[in-house]
């Protein structure tokens, strides 16, 4: 016997309720197909079956609770495995009856060998499950080694999976839409490309669904249903997602622009004062993606969590400024990336990290952990939401490496191309919001960092010098802190050696 028990369920998640059981007791079942589906304060999860054989024991129902490593039920082993072998006994009647045996190679281009499985890949630090955003290859298609098969989608990232060899794709076991989790089956490839002669009339047969401006990629299921609302088909719309793909963003965009296309008449309605229903029927419900669902419990949870206050301070641009502008040429031509401000106040945080620690540091449970290295994440708006890759190490490179790093970083943010490890283990944040035009703000902490530093808008304003009124290029700095560990006096004193150093730059030189 075999037992099936509640799995891990993630950091701090102690119990779940059984949802539902997709099989009954007596039911055969093969190595990880699903058995039951389990619901926790955060998540779905499906539970696979450890082993092959029959479902001979049930030991809690659905609707009841059930904590980590509690018993579900049992597998007898041995009658799965035999209920599968009726399938192999047309394989083995070839010679008897070569006229039905002959097509289940054509089929899925096997020769004889075990179909290579695709699993899900390790996800990350802390990332057990995805959900399969889309599913680029269906049974029956041919693909080479590396070509994506599917596209999971974590809380962080949007992940491609490649076929590990070349083939033909024998069988999927996932469907769009689904969670899965890490190592769980995503369906199998039959080893050897299946001849060129053999795949084209499957193709022809088939005929291809909407295309996404003509480049074979399917539109975003969200974009399909507002494409087939408006009576607009794919090809129509240019799609900006990978591969050519539309998304429903580009579609909303076309609706807008009022793209010729066959609208679907609308009944014809009698004349009503507005009412809450006719505001209904104007607005739009759209799921939330994983990653927007994992930003607000993250931000919400940093509230809670947190005693989080934010102090204030400004800084005067001009020295920054006339680095900058004596030196941007020779840099550029030197390093091949522009000498932005990001450098400065990222040097500028490292140099007051180092004299106020507890800015660095973070709570876990009843210990603070003082980190004697600088990871700075640095805060990346996409249209799918915000993102923070972080720069390892940051006391360690130059201004040209710590620049390098946040323009590559940028990129591949607005790309979707960003790795999950590149955004975790951060020590502390760094956000921007000037370049939107903020004047100031209260950022809210990257949990479980206990510090951000917000930048802003640089505008001119008059401020008193020597006794005398100057219009200087003036910025509002915000510092939002935890303070369970950060003290007032210790917020404060970082800002302002971050305000030093930015308007006396030679200090970051000379290690002051």
């Amino acid at each position: 016997m075999t037992d099936i028990r509640v799995p891990n369920l993630g950091e701090s998640v102690t119990e779940a309720t059984i949802s539902q059981w997709f099989k009954s007791q007596g039911d055969a079942v093969t190595a990880d197909e699903p058995l039951l589906e389990l619901e926790t304060d955060k998540v779905t999860v499906e539970v696979p079956a450890p082993a092959a054989g029959t479902l001979s024991e049930i030991t809690v129902k659905a609707g009841e609770t059930v904590e980590v490593g509690t018993l579900l039920g049992q597998i007898a082993e041995g009658e799965g495995a035999a209920a599968a072998k009726p399938a192999e006994k047309p394989a083995a009647a070839a010679e008897a009856a070569p006229a039905e045996a002959a097509p289940a190679p054509a089929a899925n281009g096997s020769t004889g060998a075990a179909p290579t499985e695709v699993r899900v890949p390790a996800l990350g630090e802390s990332v057990t499950e995805a959900t399969v955003s889309q599913i680029l290859k269906k049974e029956g298609d041919s693909v080479a080694a590396d070509e994506p098969l599917v596209e999971l989608e974590t809380d962080k990232v949007s992940v491609e999976v490649p076929a590990p060899v070349a083939g033909t794709i024998a069988s999927l076991a996932v469907k769009e839409g689904d969670t899965v989790e890490v190592g769980g089956l995503i369906g199998a490839i039959a080893g050897g490309a299946a001849p060129a002669a053999k795949a084209e009339p499957a193709k022809a047969a088939a005929p291809a669904p909407a295309k996404s401006g003509g480049t074979g990629m399917p539109p975003a299921p969200s974009a399909q249903k507002a494409l087939t609302e408006a009576g607009l088909s794919a090809d129509q719309v240019e799609g900006t997602g990978k591969r050519g793909q539309v998304l429903k963003g580009d579609a909303l965009a076309a609706i807008e622009k009022g793209i010729a296309a066959k609208e679907a008449p609308a009944p014809a309605k009698a004349p009503r004062a507005p009412s809450a229903t006719g505001d209904a029927e104007r607005e739009e419900r759209v799921t939330m993606t994983r990653l927007r669902r994992t930003i607000a419990r993250r931000l919400k949870d940093a509230q809670n969590t947190a005693a989080m206050l934010t102090t204030f301070n400004d800084v005067d641009m001009s020295a920054v400024m006339d680095l900058r502008k004596q030196y941007k040429d020779t840099f550029e031509k030197k390093h091949g990336v522009k000498l932005g401000f990001m450098a400065f106040f990222s040097k500028a945080c490292v140099q007051a990290l180092k004299d106020v620690p507890a800015v660095n540091a973070e709570i876990d449970g009843d210990d603070l952990i003082y980190k004697n290295y600088y990871h700075l994440g640095i805060a990346v708006g996409t249209d799918k939401g915000l993102v923070v890759p972080v720069v390892r190490d940051a006391d360690e490179l130059s201004f040209a490496g710590i620049e390098k790093t946040i323009a590559d970083f940028g990129k591949r943010a607005r790309d979707g191309q960003l790795k999950l490890d590149e955004m975790q283990g951060g020590t502390f944040t760094i956000t921007n919001g000037g370049i939107y035009g903020s004047l100031m703000s209260t950022p809210i902490l990257n949990a479980p960092q206990s510090g951000i530093l917000g930048m802003h808008r640089i505008e001119q304003r008059p401020v008193a010098i020597g006794g005398e009124v100057k219009i200087r290029p003036m910025m509002y700095l915000a510092l939002s802190y935890d303070h369970r560990i950060v003290d007032g006096k210790e917020a404060v004193t970082f800002l302002v050696r971050v305000k030093e150093a930015i308007e006396d730059p030679q200090r970051l030189l000379l290690d002051l």
